[in-house]
């Protein structure tokens, strides 16, 4: 797990000395991904430069040291990430006759490209991978993500500089560097709490979207392939049938290679164990698979609702792991939230980066790489949304105009009142007011793209708030999306894992333990699982009103299921009751009106107004306020007008 940047001019001419004091200092930015080591490859003549920063986990000696070049010296290579089956494929380029010098993955993937060349060793990796590659001999550069968009990888041209590394942050270093903002995807950002790829809050830079590769040359030349597409893997036909019970047993085989080979490391490994469904899969398969106990980790709140540290670790006891815990106050997250915006150098605002930031740091002080449970919910239909999606179907078989009529009755009571109602009856459904207006939205949806449209957004009128931007078309604006995937469930966990998964999840999870230096692992995500999971029917997915019922199978031959079956609490934060007290004055610094109209970018009113209701208590606005707090905070700490 590492870190990189690097640029290529269409106007070469600089000195060694001075592209390599340009990219080191890229590089740097990026210290946190690698502390390690670091380094620099440049090629004047083609000004090309490739920095590098190192978070040592597989071959600690200088042989696995980046950038490397291959033995020819044709290729010159800076890559982030571990590939799982290196192993597997260097004995298979031994058998080819190619003489290794380390023990490194890095090598392995260099000196496939130089045997087999670049799609054909792509194809071949199983792992998460961000990396860039140049070719010296055709004078190109080849950028590539991994199937599920676990790594970042950003690139674009400014003039005539081409940008390309694992954060933006390190851009800033160019002297070339000319950042202007993208009104249009800061738009986006307030409707889903991030920026949907291929777009990125800076004109001109795009982040690679996952199972992508993209050539590039000096001339301006620009060849875009993708390597594994998520829609055929969607929208292929059913599985060969099989049984309940077959499928459970392919599903463990599966899970157990992907958690054995993402075990492989020469440093300390851990996992994050939240006592759900996924982590808790993942950690037991680990024991399982080590003759000594695991180390697992946990984070919980002082407050109702939000404290899962008891089921974890009841978990951990079960399976025997070393567990450890730590219990957050206010003050711990008011002492993370400036550094937020430095950690995530786009605006980002999904409020449980702060529990994953914390989580992080705390698995960072005993262990360099820990495996997440992250992936299990889109691909096994986990999350709430999909019972949404059950509700929706049924109610649209009703007339338009009835439900529409339905909408408007439960909108026109206040949140606030419907939960009194609620209680006088006895019900103690949580924010039951704000999923009545929910429902409402979801009762007109027109389609599924538009349901799910519905259910992501934060901001429900976006334009409101960025004055003069205009919508990003992606993913759910595809009119070919039903034809192509029929199954509406499917089509929505096709939608999760092509936009909410690598966007917002592991973005998250990237930069909150990267932040740390600190490896995450997400064998869920192991593309072979996910092909598998999509691959079965909605009744092994959904079954007797739970979500991910194929998955719970394999957990309960490893876990009672009393202890892990319980409603889904998600990775959540006491947000609404902290923005009321302890973390009321920052954000008032964030949310005045001179803050708000800064440079207008923004239309401070209904920010304003949202601020106002939600300090009252009539409803609970947490979200789309932090929307706002992380975008004003990120500006500060960028400058950016």
């Amino acid at each position: 797990m590492c870190g990189f940047a690097g640029f290529l001019t269409r106007a070469p001419g600089s000195s060694m000395d001075a592209l390599t004091a340009t990219v080191e200092a890229m590089a740097e930015r990026l210290r946190s991904r690698g502390p390690d080591a670091g380094g620099a490859w440049c090629d004047p003549a083609a000004g090309v430069a490739l920095g590098f920063r190192r978070l040592a986990i597989i071959d600690l000696t200088p042989a696995g040291q980046q950038p490397m070049l291959s033995a020819d010296g044709r290729f010159a290579i800076v890559y982030n990430g571990e590939v799982y089956n290196f192993a597997t494929l260097r004995r298979e380029l031994e058998g080819e006759g190619v003489r290794f010098r380390g023990h490194s993955d890095t090598e392995v993937i260099v000196e496939g490209v130089a045997r087999w060349g670049v799609g054909a060793t792509v194809e071949r990796l199983n792992g998460m991978f961000a990396l860039a590659l140049w070719d010296r001999e055709r004078r190109e550069l080849t950028l590539v993500r991994d199937r599920l968009g676990i790594k970042p990888l950003y690139w674009g041209w400014q003039g005539e500089v081409l940008f390309f590394g694992s954060q933006p942050k390190a851009f800033a270093a160019h002297p070339a560097w000319a950042p202007v903002m993208n009104r249009n995807a800061l738009r986006a950002y307030f409707r889903f709490a991030y920026i949907p790829a291929p777009h990125s809050i800076w004109r001109g830079i795009s982040k690679l979207e996952p199972g992508c590769m993209v050539t590039l040359s000096a001339t301006g030349r620009t060849e875009h392939r993708r390597y594994w597409n998520l829609r055929d893997v969607a929208s292929a036909p059913p599985a060969p049938a099989m049984d309940d019970g077959e499928a459970i047993r392919q599903l463990e085989i599966l899970l157990n290679d992907a958690v054995a080979s993402q075990m492989v490391s020469d440093v300390p490994i851990g996992a994050f164990l939240s006592g759900g469904i996924d982590s808790s899969t993942v950690a037991a398969l680990m024991q399982r698979h080590s003759a000594q106990p695991i180390r697992t980790f946990t984070i919980g709140f002082d407050a109702v609702g939000y404290d899962e540290s008891a089921a974890a670790r009841a978990v951990a006891k079960h399976i025997g792991s070393d567990h450890t815990e730590l219990i957050v106050q206010p003050a711990d997250a008011l002492g993370l939230i400036p550094q937020l915006s430095d950690h995530y150098d786009e605006p980002f605002a999904d409020a449980s980066q702060i529990p994953t930031c914390l989580v992080a740091q705390l698995t960072r002080q005993h262990v360099t790489v820990a495996l997440s449970g992250d992936g299990g919910d889109e691909s096994f239909a986990g999350y709430n949304r999909y019972e949404a999606l059950r509700l929706w179907q049924r109610l649209s078989v009703l007339p338009g105009p009835l439900r529409q009529a339905m909408a408007a009755a439960m909108t026109s009571v206040s949140p606030t009142r419907w939960d009194q109602v609620f209680a006088a009856f006895g019900s103690h459904l949580p924010q039951a007011g704000g999923k009545m207006h929910k429902f409402a939205r979801i009762a007109t949806a027109r389609d599924v793209q538009s349901l799910y449209r519905r259910l992501v957004s934060q901001w429900e009128a976006p334009e409101s708030i960025v004055p003069g931007a205009f919508d990003l078309t992606g993913v759910l604006d595809d009119t070919t999306l039903a034809d192509a995937i029929r199954d509406p469930l499917q089509r929505l966990q096709y939608l999760d894992l092509a936009t909410y998964l690598p966007d917002d999840i592991l973005a998250k999870v990237d930069r909150a333990s990267m932040a740390f230096s600190l490896e995450a692992r997400v064998p869920l995500l192991d593309h072979r699982v996910v092909e598998f999971a999509m691959g079965q029917p909605a009744h092994r997915k959904q079954r007797d009103g739970h979500g991910k019922w194929l998955l719970r199978q394999v957990l309960h031959r490893h876990v009672p299921q009393v202890l892990v079956d319980r409603p889904k609490a998600g990775f959540a934060v006491p947000l609404e009751t902290w923005l009321r007290g302890p973390l009321r004055d920052w954000a008032e610094d964030l949310l005045n009106e001179q803050a708000l109209g800064e440079g207008g970018l923004l239309n401070p009113a209904p920010i304003r107004a949202a601020w106002a209701t939600h300090l009252s208590g009539r409803r609970n606005l947490q979200y789309p306020l932090w929307c706002v707090l992380m975008f004003q905070s990120w500006r500060r700490r960028w400058a950016v007008a």
